[in-house]
């Protein structure tokens, strides 16, 4: 017999999403007549555009709503780029378009349109110009697919007794009855051993387990006197329906009669063989990532930058920190992959950067948080792009030094990720980008700052550089249980990446790499406090 599991996940995988587009003020190219726009959606994959689909064919309008659904699976930690095209048909739906029917395309990413829920975007045309006053707007809506997980507690009284020397070991098998009479075995409780009137622990499952989200489904509820022998003794069963346990409600129980139908069909004055009692039925909302980012949540992003004397002198070829013109450093790769991505969820674009292990001007002392455009009172720079060139001007003005310490940038971002989980219904949640190349010299101090963190609405993702020992950054990523204060922490918050694996593959590898945790990490957070998504996000102006 299995216990009940009362901590069972909740899978998450790819969220579906559908994308409703229109348009306002298209070029009309023939004075007689409006055009017949269609709007072809293309996807970037490895360089190349693929056709997705293409909506219907609107008759004789400048401003069409289009009707056709886009479907899409949506993963947070991929660049989807999107390319919406619109034409004038003047044809089958079918046929290809040519280059006179073109009326302007506008290009973003998936991410872009669920976090802002409806974007807006100029059309251009092949010159890069702007298509006249027309725009493209683009709808995101989640396809609706319940998440919910029921919590039940039965006990019974009065049981049948199968056994000749002491009291029945009871226990209940819940079966999801289908349509065509065949049964799928939702839940086996635990055995009470020796008791006619057992209370079992109570259990949590999904809707869908439960019965297939309809309420009107059967379900059948058998009890049985365990045996160690496997042939376990009938005691009796019901049956209900989600609807009718859903009746169930505080101070309020509900009482089936349990039935064996043979004692029911020869016993002359059979009643029953016990009854059995739902105490407690309670339906828990479990929202996805999508769900979050669509009702408003905001992922803010920190970079921090190892620069310790390990990474040697940036004037060397052969140093971590060389700025090429040729191509760019590990820094620089890892930073741009993982940083475009997030960035599409920062509704202001602004990313605190920070640099740690170098001696800083004016006075040459060894800083362990330093703002890398010398502005501690406004660290942030504009889009990741912006970071990048705070970056390289940084370089010329420090000194190279040490040591490797983590905990006072790890500090840095828990202070404001505190006072946000103070305000009662934090929404913004923090991911902060470690780049470095050595072992840590503060591991301690880290583990404690990373318990601390746990705790709070932020992510640490840990990109390795260099062909250094990595072992504390795997230890961190790998021991989920960072001891604060003798407290452990109460989620695994960590993810470290080594660059090396990721040299010949394309960007979009090593982002999706250290990327895929964070979507569980920002479900579990918020779950886990009774927290909701939001109302909904800002939605974007014409660019």
């Amino acid at each position: 017999m299995s216990e009940v599991d009362k901590s069972q996940p909740v899978a998450l995988g790819a969220s579906r999403v559908e994308l409703r587009v229109s348009c306002w003020n298209l070029l009309d190219r023939e004075t007689l007549t409006n055009p017949n726009p269609c709007v072809v959606l293309k996807q970037l994959s490895e360089g190349q555009w693929s056709e997705v689909g293409r909506s219907e064919i609107m008759c004789c309008s400048l401003n069409p709503v289009f009707s056709h659904v886009f479907p899409l699976d949506y993963f947070f930690e991929e660049m989807q780029t999107l390319g919406f095209e619109v034409y004038d048909a003047n044809g089958a739906e079918d046929a290809g378009f040519q280059d006179d029917a073109f009326l302007g395309e506008a290009e973003c990413s998936l991410g872009q349109i669920v976090s802002q829920t409806k974007v807006t975007k100029p059309l251009l045309l092949k010159t890069g110009k702007t298509a006249g006053k027309s725009t493209i707007t683009i709808e995101a809506e989640k396809v609706t697919s319940t998440n919910d997980f029921v919590q039940l507690e039965f006990r019974a009284q009065k049981l049948d007794n199968k056994d000749l020397f002491s009291k029945s070991d009871p226990f209940l098998e819940i079966y999801k009855v289908n349509s065509n009479n065949t049964e799928q075995l939702v839940m086996r409780t635990e055995v009470i051993n020796n008791n006619l009137s057992p209370s079992w622990e109570p259990f949590r499952v999904s809707l869908h387990s439960l019965c297939s989200c309809d309420p009107d489904k059967t379900i059948r509820c058998v009890v049985y006197d365990y045996n160690s022998s496997g042939k376990h003794d009938y005691i009796g069963e019901f049956t209900t329906t989600f609807r009718e346990m859903q009746e169930v409600s505080s101070g309020k129980e509900m009482e089936f009669e349990c039935i064996n139908p043979k004692y029911q069909e020869k016993k002359k004055h059979y009643t029953n063989s016990g009854t059995v009692v739902l105490t407690q039925c309670k339906v828990e909302k479990v929202h996805t990532f999508l769900d979050y980012i669509m009702g408003g949540l905001q992922i803010y992003f920190t970079v921090a930058i190892d620069f310790t004397a390990s990474n040697g002198d940036p004037r060397s070829e052969h140093s971590l920190h060389f700025i090429n013109p040729k191509e760019p450093n590990e820094y620089l790769k890892a930073l741009s992959a993982v940083g475009e991505i997030c960035q599409d969820y920062d509704s202001d674009k602004k990313f605190p950067a920070f640099g740690f292990g170098a001696r800083i001007p004016p006075n040459y002392e060894v800083s362990h948080d330093f703002a890398i455009n010398f502005d501690p009172d406004n660290p942030e720079c504009e889009w990741i792009s912006g970071v990048i060139e705070a970056y390289k001007r940084c370089l010329p003005q420090i000194q190279l030094y040490g040591p490797t310490n983590l905990a006072p940038i790890i500090s840095r971002v828990l202070a404001p990720a505190s006072e946000e989980e103070g305000s009662g219904h934090p929404m913004r949640y923090r991911v902060l980008l470690v780049l470095t190349d050595g072992v840590l010299s503060d591991m301690p101090a880290t583990r404690e700052a990373v318990a601390r963190a746990s705790r709070l609405p932020v992510s640490i993702i840990i990109v390795g550089v260099g062909n250094t020992d990595f072992s504390d950054m795997r230890a961190l990523d790998e021991d989920g249980t960072q001891e604060s204060g003798g407290e452990r922490a109460v989620r695994d918050i960590v993810q470290f990446v080594p660059f090396r694996e990721f040299k010949k593959a394309p960007p979009a590898a090593l982002a999706k790499c250290v990327l895929a945790e964070v979507p569980n990490q920002v479900v579990e957070f918020y779950g886990s406090r009774g927290i909701g998504p939001g109302p909904g996000p800002r939605t974007s102006q014409p660019q």
